[in-house]
């Protein structure tokens, strides 16, 4: 695996991204707790996170936790905007950004020196420029890999700058909690807590046999390398989303397989406009192959249901009937368990020009009328065409997208 010789890859990552844009821009919210959302917490400020708040809480236990905190309702606007202008910094830095969402990227700043100092003069440089232009705290973590870029923007939050140096990078590394490595969730550091796996040095003296006998081949291998600082990965600029999501957090009372199907068709439908092209500013359209659905227990387990079609499509249609047949596959754990979340994705994409034209050639087969309803909400509204099931409902909240760049 080749990994470069000098710690020039950048992970930018804004600070409580959400809360931040709200104590930004309301005076009276500084230093105080602040909670985004009310009924599930969508953001939390870092004063409300040392009383113990966590994204994806429910309102009233993160109230019980933090009794003065003020709780906030999204503006999900406002923190597109303040994404756009984050990234203008980034783009003003660098040409080879790498965007990961709407509130971090990574940064190859190689070969810049003598035009603009070394990799943390730039990251230094960086960060004041965000906040002076944009006004919100970010934390930059400076490494050879893009995965020690990231886990070094983690521990140095929040609004700092930590650098990885080529030859400490094993020393920095060891110490931390496996949960640090990426792709060990709740499942898998469990499984290493039981071996008496709690650190990453301890996962890297494990071993790769051992490590895949216990993990399987993908993970184990993952894991081997992270845990050795290994990640040959380069930053890449130009590369298209390879999936699109949307997920709905639904509390803790019982939700009925009606209510479920309403919910999901409405989740549908806002990832077929999207999936289409009429809200991205390229106005190209996408088409996919592979619907997931993504399931929350109310104690806390995950599932992940995943069909792939015989044909990449856009067609509202096809798409709802994957997403209900594996939502129907899953109804017995949901009654055994409850459901806390609702997620879909749409995956495998590629763009709409790719597709193979199949007969029979008519209004019913393709996104034709999914198309016309896509102009007509583009014109007047997303709430003036919509399903009889979706009205008087709330629709959720609309989480802001990273535009993709060519």
């Amino acid at each position: 695996m080749f990994v470069r010789g000098e710690a020039t890859i950048l992970h930018a990552d804004l600070d409580a991204f959400y809360a931040s844009v709200e104590q930004r821009d309301d005076v009276r919210l500084r230093g105080c707790p602040v909670i985004v959302g009310g009924g599930v917490v969508l953001a939390c400020s870092y004063e409300a996170k040392a009383c113990g708040v966590r994204t994806a809480m429910n309102g009233r236990q993160a109230l019980a936790l933090c009794p003065s905190a003020r709780v906030v309702p999204p503006r999900m606007e406002a923190y597109s905007e303040a994404s756009k202008a984050v990234f203008a910094v980034f783009r003003d830095t660098t040409p080879l950004v790498e965007p990961i969402s709407i509130d971090e990227a990574f940064l190859e700043v190689g070969g810049l020196q003598k035009i603009a100092g070394s990799p943390p003069e730039i990251a230094e440089t960086l960060r004041r420029q965000v906040a002076a232009d944009v006004g919100l705290p970010i934390t930059v973590g400076v490494a050879r890999t893009k995965f020690l870029a990231k886990v070094a923007s983690g521990v140095g939050k929040p609004d700092g700058l930590l650098v990885v140096p080529p030859d400490r990078e094993l020393a920095f590394l060891h110490p931390l909690r496996v949960e640090r490595l990426w792709g060990v969730g709740a499942v898998t550091a469990g499984k290493l807590h039981a071996l008496g796996v709690r650190t990453v040095g301890e996962v890297a003296g494990l071993g790769e046999a051992p490590l895949v006998s216990f993990l399987g081949p993908a993970a184990g291998r993952h894991l081997h390398a992270l845990a050795h600082g290994l990640d040959p990965r380069p930053v890449q600029t130009g590369t298209h989303r390879r999936s699109i999501g949307s997920q709905r957090a639904l509390g803790r009372r019982y939700r009925s397989p009606e209510e479920l199907d309403t919910i999901l068709a409405g989740t549908v439908d806002r990832l077929g406009r999207r999936l289409r092209g009429s809200s991205r500013e390229d106005g190209r359209g996408r088409v996919c192959r592979t619907v997931v659905l993504r399931l929350r227990f109310g104690d806390f387990t995950r599932a992940t249901r995943s069909h792939t079609l015989p044909v990449a499509t856009a067609h509202t249609p096809t798409l709802l009937g994957a997403a209900r047949t594996l939502l129907t596959t899953a109804l017995p754990l949901i009654e055994e368990k409850g459901v806390t979340l609702l997620g879909l994705s749409l995956a495998n994409l590629d763009g709409d020009d790719a597709v193979q034209l199949e007969l029979p050639l008519d209004a019913h087969s393709g996104p034709a009328l999914d198309v016309a309803l896509d102009a007509v909400r583009s014109r007047f509204g997303a709430a003036s065409v919509n399903r009889a099931t979706q009205l008087g409902r709330d629709q959720g909240l609309s989480v802001p997208l990273l535009p993709e760049h060519e």
